[in-house]
């Protein structure tokens, strides 16, 4: 009786969280049946999520009537293995992701990047290692033996970015149990901190020998003080990836797809979309594949195949 107890409280739960953010699993009518457009999520917060996309869904789904859509809807994940799920099967669409998320759900649904989505005028951006200014690391090498602090497995800038340079240099990177925990002669240690904030305070009270955060971040004083960055010193900077990528599921239909990438492009220019852009994330626009960011998506993706070989 306990064990049914819990089923079915469970089960309550489930359906109070879709009762409130109105992100039902899609039925054999959303996405695979041609009228619906379902715009898909990663988020451990549906309800504020929910109110960060409906409003460009309500922008575009008028705008694709002449491609059979006629209405939208959104469906959640609580990660990319089940929204690559929804993406093989057909139940998501459309789904807006960080650059790193977006590959993995390439990787792993076979979904293909429709646009280069721009956030606060920003469409690219790098990672920054950073250190004490008195630290005695110099050079990226010199990071063996010493330990860095990351934000979590869900970071492009944060964490892909750094590990795939590690390895790209050479070096080995190994999770410690904690920032107390010494790093192997061998191995850059590294730690999780959770926030941007946080790693540029391990860094500061010397938790840890060196962080890593995007460009953007070292340039937020909310993310990276000024009484901090006075004490810090730039080790290393990679190259430029895209911020955000749109990414849409292999099976789409090409009029759909047109279509969308046709509402996107123009919606930066049309003064009805504004709201509902800065809602979706800050969005400040979107921009086509180019040869060059393709390029830089293909390193990500074959970073990420490493890092879950080697580092994983």
């Amino acid at each position: 009786m306990p064990v049914l107890r819990r089923l079915l409280q469970g089960g309550l739960l489930c359906l109070g969280i879709v009762a409130m953010t109105g992100t039902a699993q899609a039925g054999p009518d959303t996405a695979d049946g041609g009228h619906v457009l379902v715009l898909g999520r990663i988020s451990d917060n549906p309800k504020a999520h929910h109110a960060q996309l409906q409003p460009l869904l309500d922008y575009v789904v008028p705008r694709m009537r002449d491609v059979g859509i006629t209405e939208g809807r959104i469906l959640m994940a609580p990660d990319a293995q089940q929204m690559a799920s929804y993406l093989r099967r057909g139940r998501v669409d459309w789904v807006t992701e960080t650059t790193g998320t977006a590959v993995a759900l390439g990787l792993r649904s076979g979904a293909q990047p429709l646009l280069l989505t721009e956030r606060s005028g920003v469409r690219d951006y790098h990672t920054v290692f950073f250190v004490r200014r008195d630290s005695p690391v110099r050079v990226l090498a010199d990071l063996k033996g010493h330990s860095l602090a990351l934000q979590n497995v869900a970071s492009t800038s944060a964490y892909l970015v750094p590990v795939m340079t590690l390895l790209q240099q050479g070096l080995t990177p190994e999770i410690l149990l904690s920032a107390r925990d010494a790093a192997a002669p061998d191995t850059v240690g590294y730690v999780f901190a959770r926030s941007e904030a946080n790693i540029a305070t391990f860094v500061h009270k010397g938790l840890v020998d060196a962080g890593a955060v995007s460009s953007v971040d070292w340039a937020d004083p909310q993310r990276v003080p000024a009484s901090f960055k006075r004490d810090f010193r730039v080790l290393y900077r990679t190259d430029a990836y895209p911020r955000a990528v749109e990414v849409v599921r292999a099976g789409l239909e090409p009029k759909v797809r047109e279509r969308l990438q046709e509402v996107l492009l123009q919606a930066a220019s049309d003064p009805q979309a504004q709201g509902a852009l800065e809602k979706f994330f800050g969005t400040s626009g979107f921009h086509r594949v180019d040869a060059q960011t393709q390029h830089r998506l293909d390193e990500l993706k074959q970073g990420l195949t490493r890092v879950r070989m080697e580092v994983e």
